[in-house]
């Protein structure tokens, strides 16, 4: 269905799993202010592999998760530059992550967030399987 996992980190019998749609992801990468972002923080360049071999080395060097991580989270560029820049403080709101660019399509992203999860749970608790709950991209 177009999904690949990959452990992020493994520590004390715990493991960090990121499920993503490459595709996606690969475009998401591409985006201009993502591209710069992860320019800054010293990424090699925008390819999806070497990109998350790089969030995989710092993730393992156990200093916590850096804030570019939102790129590879599908949060908006704008957002995650936001949050750099102002420290995480002087958001516009909160939801899934700290808003500091176009408000209104996060929150109705937001919403859709909520009922895509609130639908997948009930599915789930009725006997669905992950496989069924996976979509195509």
């Amino acid at each position: 269905r177009g999904l690949r996992l990959l452990p992020l980190r493994l520590e004390e019998g715990r493991a960090l799993l990121y499920l993503f749609r490459p595709d996606r992801l690969g475009r998401d990468l591409r985006d201009q202010t993502a591209q710069a972002l992860l320019d800054q923080a010293g990424y090699p360049g925008c390819q999806v592999l070497p990109c998350l071999r790089e969030l995989r080395r710092r993730l393992a060097a156990g200093e916590g998760f850096p804030h570019e991580i939102g790129l590879f989270l599908g949060y908006p560029p704008e957002d995650v530059q936001g949050f750099i820049c102002h420290q995480g403080r002087a958001c516009k709101f909160t939801g899934c992550w700290k808003v500091y660019g176009d408000a209104q399509a996060a929150r109705q992203c937001f919403a859709a967030y909520r009922s895509c999860t609130e639908s997948y749970c009930r599915r789930r608790a009725n006997g669905e399987g992950l496989e069924g709950l996976a979509v195509e991209s």
